[in-house]
């Protein structure tokens, strides 16, 4: 059992993940800013229930505190529809960048964005300056939309410097490999 959770508010400079995994009697969550260094904590427990109990309060807790399920990996069902909705996303940031418009929805549309797609920005998020260009969206909707094309026994890995390995499961894409190009120009 385990769970990826982000917290996204480019505003007030929040770009943070929280995991946490159940393995017998060992709950293990780390925490910390999207792309940086992470703290790691064992709880030893009693029983395998103590550590479920335990896992789903943490869960609960951050939950409440704004934070939302996530995935460091893109794979089966959900990863389709995450790498629509984020294709989405980028139409409506990209109108924004256009017009210079930095306004409630193009704040919105960057913050669920990033929580699709969690991406190292600096300690210091300049949200205006994210994106600077409508190439550099352009240029992420074209991976984007390029992992869309990718058939469904083949292991599509971004920006690794390899080529995809075939595989009897999903394809399964590391979004953290995809953010080192993603956002290459900062």
């Amino acid at each position: 059992m385990e769970t990826y959770l982000v917290f996204v508010d480019a505003v007030n400079n929040s770009n943070k993940f929280w995991s946490a995994k159940v393995e017998g009697s060992s709950l293990t969550v780390e925490w910390g800013r999207v792309g940086y260094n992470s703290q790691k904590k064992v709880h030893s427990l009693l029983n395998h229930q103590q550590a479920v109990f335990k896992f789903h309060n943490l869960v609960a807790e951050k939950k409440s505190k704004g934070y939302r399920e996530s995935q460091p990996q893109m794979d089966g069902d959900r990863s389709i529809s995450d790498i629509r909705r984020a294709i989405q996303l980028l139409n409506t940031i990209r109108l924004a960048v256009a017009n210079r418009n930095f306004g409630d929805t193009y704040i919105s549309a960057l913050n669920e964005y990033l929580k699709i797609v969690p991406t190292p920005l600096g300690m210091q998020i300049d949200y205006h300056r994210v994106y600077r260009t409508v190439e550099d969206i352009d240029y992420q909707r074209e991976l984007l939309n390029s992992l869309l094309a990718t058939s469904a026994p083949i292991v599509a890995v971004v920006a690794v410097g390899h080529a995809p390995e075939a595989a009897a499961e999903t394809a399964v894409v590391s979004l953290k490999t995809i953010s080192k190009k993603f956002w290459r120009h900062l």
